[in-house]
């Protein structure tokens, strides 16, 4: 029987009953894993309920994992919470709802990753952390895309995902040493039945002349989970159709 590059490894993907979360529990299982599903919503891969926004849904989840499996192999970073008014007009951005969608993404991968990093570094067996970023964290947003739309990409989603692509490389040059990895996967614009109109716009620029789908970004991530990329730490990889090419 073929060997999967991912058998026997343990990965936690949190938000794994999302549009990307689901395709990268399928493609760990593909891949011969076995996928934690972190979330709050119940889905494919083995389900634990996991609010990662509340720190001791994180310590349970942890304990449960290393209580069954005594590994933790790899993480991704996925979840996407955010508060209700996300979206909103710059200039109208309450302080504290910028300050909540900070400690929902960023501050919750932050804590989750220290945890997780904790047990890494004691254990034989050291792993890979995976983040998902966006192109949006490493270029600017081309605001053309939304003119006369009833969508606006909100100014938080940047910052985040800006701050957790230098923080995996902060990582990545801080436990090198222990052998473990940290590295970022930035997708494009992931068809998401988005209005026509937006569609179309992306389509005319992204040079691939399509927007991305989950299938597309899945495969990578369970690469940079597996030893294929043993030598593979620090970078950002942008799978985006060529978007931040031009």
């Amino acid at each position: 029987m073929k060997r999967g590059i991912l058998d026997g490894k343990v990965i936690i993907v949190t938000g794994g009953s999302g549009l990307l979360g689901a395709a990268f529990i399928n493609d760990i299982v593909d891949e011969g894993g076995i996928a934690i599903n972190a979330d709050v919503n119940g889905g494919n891969g083995e389900f634990i309920y996991t609010d990662i926004t509340k720190n001791e849904s994180i310590d349970e989840l942890l304990k449960v994992v290393v209580e069954k499996y005594g590994k933790i192999d790899g993480i991704v970073n996925n979840a996407y919470p955010r508060t209700k008014d996300w979206g909103t007009t710059f200039e109208d951005i309450s302080f504290e709802s910028w300050r909540n969608n900070f400690d929902f993404q960023l501050n919750s991968y932050f804590y989750f990753t220290q945890k997780v990093l904790k047990y890494m570094n004691k254990s034989e067996i050291k792993g890979s952390i995976v983040n998902i970023a966006s192109i949006y964290g490493v270029v600017g947003n081309d605001f053309s895309l939304y003119e006369n739309l009833e969508m606006n990409p909100p100014a938080a989603y940047s910052a985040i995902k800006g701050g957790l692509i230098n923080l995996s490389r902060y990582l990545a040059s801080l436990y090198g040493k222990n052998g473990i990895r940290v590295n970022c996967v930035s997708p494009g614009g992931i068809f998401d039945h988005q209005p026509k109109e937006f569609v179309k716009r992306y389509e005319d620029k992204v040079p691939m002349k399509r927007m991305g789908a989950p299938i597309d970004i899945a495969p990578l991530t369970s690469f940079l989970l597996s030893e294929k990329s043993a030598y593979l730490t620090g970078q950002n990889i942008c799978i985006d159709g060529g978007w931040t090419a031009i």
